[in-house]
């Protein structure tokens, strides 16, 4: 299973990191300057939650916002 939300299919986004050294010029330096890049990973806020897929109860993952918006739809004692 994959890390990625079974609603709205978010998945693991690539990016890199950044490392800067020097005096802003807003501050009176002479600028900041890139001094290197590293790649990163940006990790979707995924809980693995029971859920109802298609008529079925299935333990799945989903994203925090799909939960929060009541996309993912959780049995309750009257469904299950």
């Amino acid at each position: 299973m994959s890390r990625r939300c079974v609603i709205c299919h978010k998945k693991t986004l690539y990016g890199n990191s950044i490392t800067r050294r020097g005096m802003a010029k807003a501050k009176g330096g002479v600028g900041k300057k890139i001094t290197g890049t590293t790649k990163r990973k940006f990790f979707p806020n995924l809980q693995k939650r029971r859920i109802i897929i298609e008529g079925k109860l299935t333990r799945a993952f989903v994203c925090v916002k799909c939960i929060k918006g009541g996309k993912a739809i959780f049995p309750t004692k009257k469904t299950v």
